[in-house]
């Protein structure tokens, strides 16, 4: 995996894109909970508490996911990347899983937080297993879902709809976050 400024590429593919924002988590026009939750991941993170810190964000696509991210990054100074899955996610056995391996090894030397977004059909429930497609993504989450309980940083996923999410996840989850309606900010924007 190579590295140039703002983007995180795998081979000739790009699969994350560095976020960026000047809007300061303050200057979100979040509802009291969800400005309250994104505060006090904020804290941790300056305190260096922010291991093994897992979260969901769930809302339809527009509500502000992505400017929460970034938003989150500028106050705590450290960078965002989001990770596009559908780049990771390979047809081939094994690849998946390198790819995987690579984005938390750079990760994990950058101190970035990483923000799988749009990861509903990744971490969804499958439960039909008797097909060969729906076991290898069955492997694929566990693989994920192992990374993720063993990245020592911030991982944010964001998904449209908690209801479809396998509860296995859930439960390795330390905030959920709901995103309503979509985030009020000021003229600057995301980038």
């Amino acid at each position: 995996m190579r590295h140039t400024p703002g983007v995180l590429h795998h081979g000739d593919a790009s699969v994350g894109q560095r976020l960026t924002t000047e809007v300061d988590l303050q200057e979100l026009a979040a509802p009291a909970e969800l400005q309250g939750a994104l505060d006090s991941m904020r804290q941790q993170i300056a305190l260096q508490r922010g291991g093994f810190l897992r979260c969901l964000f769930v809302g339809e696509p527009g509500n502000g996911q992505a400017l929460a991210a970034a938003s989150l990054s500028k106050t705590a100074g450290v960078s965002v990347f989001r990770i596009d899955l559908s780049a990771v996610v390979s047809r081939y056995i094994g690849e998946t899983e390198k790819n995987l391996d690579r984005i938390f090894d750079l990760a994990q030397s950058a101190s970035a937080i990483l923000f799988f977004d749009e990861a509903d059909a990744l971490f969804g429930k499958h439960t039909d297993v008797n097909d060969a497609h729906h076991r290898f993504a069955n492997a694929e989450a566990a693989y994920l879902l192992r990374k993720l309980e063993a990245h020592a940083g911030l991982t944010i996923v964001a998904v449209r709809s908690r209801t479809d999410i396998d509860p296995a996840f859930l439960r390795r989850l330390r905030y959920v976050l709901r995103f309503h309606v979509p985030l009020h900010q000021p003229k600057r924007s995301l980038s």
